[in-house]
């Protein structure tokens, strides 16, 4: 069984579907067969910054419900970076000694740490100036993480997507109109180009490839004179405007978030094309809700694999998913490139093949 090990697990960025059932894979694999303690770091690397640091001891008899079960028992934020966090006074801090600080004080031989690029970078940074063993899980709606072909919560949001998709058919069918749908993504288009083939959309806007009003419209009466009453559009959420500007609304924080180029096209398309338009925002829809059973199957594989690692001594290292298989590599090589669509991929060439009109 090998020198018994203490380990901590933490989710950190936004939380989406699988989560919760890496969670349970990991405190399995390092319990039931390795032996050792698993601790639950709570709200992400806050929880490391606290004092004493805020963690739950994980046994298999507490997670095993887990599987099915959205978002994170262990909660998340993505707001706050520790080498600039936000303190009450207004002023920012460098926080990240607090975080290495709080690893030792737990006694922890290796840390797992689910997230995006984004909060994988910032924590590879931290485990390189604090002697911390890092192992780390790829988790995003948006798909975007380098080297893996699949990222955790991505198979659900395309699965909640696709089913509002198909919903619209019946309602725009039966009202004559053109349902625009906006789904999440941030810089990426996997989410759009998945569930528009899926969903059986007509339009599929991206931001990797520019588009252009006129040839929306012009698709839009074409299909419009063949006799269809009705079309649906899925648009990426970063999808740019004719002038090349991203449309972002503030939040209540003074935070800019993606948002409203649906209602930017719906305007656009009634006056090119004097449609009736509707636009659904999916928003937050598509991290929460029951995950698909991909998602727990991946979700299972790479919390198995994250313990394998941390057995064997592999650290700074993230688990991915390539070939049909779980391969492990260096953290900095897996989030080197942003993996957005590529305009050749096989999706775009299914996409043009069925007719759908992409924009450009």
């Amino acid at each position: 069984m090998g020198q018994r090990k203490r380990i901590g697990i933490l989710t950190s960025g936004g939380d989406c579907a699988g989560l919760n059932a890496v969670i349970r894979a990991v405190t399995h694999c390092a319990v039931d067969v390795h032996g050792w303690e698993v601790l639950g770091i709570c709200k992400a690397t806050q929880g490391l910054m606290n004092r004493p640091p805020q963690v739950m001891r994980l046994e298999p008899n507490k997670v095993d419900s887990l599987l099915m079960m959205g978002g994170t028992i262990l909660g998340t934020t993505n707001k706050g970076n520790p080498f600039a966090f936000p303190m009450p006074d207004g002023s920012l801090r460098d926080r990240s000694q607090d975080i290495i600080e709080g690893y030792h004080l737990l006694d922890l031989d290796a840390l797992i740490g689910i997230g995006g690029d984004g909060s994988l970078a910032i924590l590879r940074k931290i485990a390189q100036e604090g002697g911390i063993n890092l192992v780390g899980i790829p988790k995003t709606i948006d798909n975007d993480v380098g080297i893996t072909e699949r990222s955790i919560g991505f198979d659900t949001a395309v699965n909640i997507a696709t089913e509002a998709i198909d919903r619209l058919h019946f309602t725009a069918a039966s009202h004559n109109r053109v349902m625009i749908v906006e789904v999440m993504g941030r810089d990426a288009g996997h989410i759009a180009l998945n569930a528009g083939i899926a969903g059986g959309a007509h339009i599929i806007l991206i931001p990797e490839i520019s588009s252009k009003i006129e040839n929306v419209c012009f698709h839009i009466k074409k299909r419009q004179a063949q006799g269809f009453n009705y079309s649906i559009v899925v648009v990426s959420e970063a999808v740019c405007t004719e002038a090349g500007e991203t449309i972002k609304k503030t939040e209540q924080f003074g935070e800019c978030r993606l948002g409203g180029i649906s209602q930017y096209l719906a305007d656009c398309i009634a006056k090119g094309t004097g449609a009736e338009t509707r636009v659904t925002v999916l928003g937050h829809t598509q991290r929460g809700g029951i995950p698909s059973p991909l998602d727990r199957i991946l979700a299972s594989a790479f919390g198995v694999a994250a313990v394998e690692l941390i057995a064997e001594g592999k650290y700074d290292s993230i688990v991915t998913w390539q070939q049909r298989q779980v391969k492990s590599v260096a953290i900095a090589e897996a989030i080197q490139n942003y993996r957005a669509v590529d305009p050749e991929d096989t999706l775009v060439k299914t996409a043009r093949g069925l007719g759908i009109c992409l924009g450009d």
